[in-house]
């Protein structure tokens, strides 16, 4: 009796310890439930999507990049880079502008990454919701129930300091 009242005992501490596993991500549920979200459009576009990236500085300089995904596989990306030109402040100006077609991917040094969907939901899991001490973690989800916005900001930083992922939209081609 008293054997098995003591291995009741382990088995229940045991359990408490794994059922008290600490995350090591920011916001997981949330990642959790937006995963399923990308899981499903995937399945329902055929893995064939565009997505736009950006960027916006507090200079005025912004930039637009779209990524182009056919059967799982970056088939394209584009770039617009905008801001003031000659000391304007009314309305930004192109002043950079490139395509880039399946031979060329990645010729460019400016714009964002040529990757899919699925590394950019593992550079999630991996490296932008981590939980730091030493910074603000961002998670927002706006298109469709798909990434919009992942990042972090480290603490007493001025300006720029955004490190991750702005997503304009999201759509099948």
């Amino acid at each position: 009796m008293k054997l098995s009242i003591y291995l009741f005992t382990l088995l229940l501490m045991g359990t408490l310890f794994v059922s008290c596993d600490k995350s090591d991500i920011n916001y997981e549920n949330d990642f959790d439930k937006s995963y399923k979200a990308w899981e499903n459009f995937k399945a329902s576009s055929q893995n064939s999507y565009r997505y736009m990236v950006v960027f916006g500085s507090w200079t005025g300089y912004g930039t637009e990049t779209i990524i182009t995904v056919k059967n799982g596989q970056v088939t394209g990306r584009s770039f617009v880079g905008k801001g003031f030109v000659n000391g304007q402040n009314t309305t930004p100006t192109v002043v950079e502008e490139w395509t880039e077609d399946e031979s060329s991917i990645n010729t460019h040094e400016k714009g964002a990454a040529a990757i899919t969907l699925d590394e950019i939901y593992n550079k999630a899991k991996t490296d932008y919701l981590l939980k730091r001490d030493d910074a603000r973690t961002y998670f927002e989800t706006n298109n469709n129930g798909m990434i919009s916005s992942c990042g972090y900001t480290p603490e007493n930083c001025a300006d720029d300091c955004f490190n991750g992922v702005t997503i304009q939209y999201i759509e099948k081609l």
